[in-house]
């Protein structure tokens, strides 16, 4: 069997334009056309056409917070290691995950908690705006949910994408009415890639 030789630049226009023809018409303002189309790139999904929320310009939100050097805070190295650092670089932001830092992982052990809900606390002392990326834990979600409502944090966006079973479905909900600015994949599917891939099309957008 031959296979063609296609540049990635090649492989992403077409794949894109394969996406936007399978998607049958539907289509959606910008950016949030290329939020979803890129979330389908990541995960060949379809889903992502039904199962992204967003709240009111919730797109528009996070790429002033990016041009305003925000900070990004996730809660998986595989989120913060898929996150295209040199663009948000270029804004003056910088992409944190403290789940493996020593310290975090003491004092979750020692409070008999998750490090993602230590991650958050620690992410909710950055003295910027911060857009938290959780697409693994569905405890950093409950957890800024808490912060939210004692005052502590103020997010500029959340991306609540957390993939799995267990209380997956209600930590997204949570934060859908919790106030702040979010891009949710509702119900059981999402994951770090996710994360990376909206915080990715927004600066993309910005590109433009």
């Amino acid at each position: 069997m031959a296979f063609e030789i296609v540049t990635p630049r090649e492989i992403e226009q077409r794949s894109m334009e394969t996406i936007t023809k399978e998607l049958n018409g539907r289509t959606w303002p910008e950016p949030e056309f290329s939020v979803i189309k890129r979330c389908i790139h990541t995960s060949a999904d379809f889903d992502y056409a039904d199962n992204l929320c967003f709240s009111p310009n919730a797109c528009q939100i996070g790429i002033e917070a990016l041009k305003n050097g925000a900070d990004i805070v996730t809660d998986t190295k595989m989120a913060m290691s898929g996150i295209n650092k040199n663009k948000l670089s270029t804004f003056g932001g910088e992409v944190h995950c403290y789940i493996s830092d020593p310290d975090v992982v003491e004092e979750a052990k020692a409070r008999g908690c998750t490090r993602s809900t230590v991650s958050m606390e620690r992410g909710a002392r950055i003295k910027k705006p911060v857009i938290f990326v959780v697409g693994n834990a569905p405890t950093a979600l409950i957890e800024l949910d808490k912060l939210i409502k004692e005052g502590k944090v103020k997010p500029a966006l959340i991306v609540g994408v957390p993939v799995g079973f267990v209380n997956v479905v209600e930590s997204k909900e949570l934060i859908m009415q919790a106030g702040v600015p979010y891009i949710v994949a509702r119900g059981r599917k999402g994951g770090s890639n996710i994360g990376a891939a909206i915080i990715n099309a927004l600066l993309y957008t910005m590109g433009r």
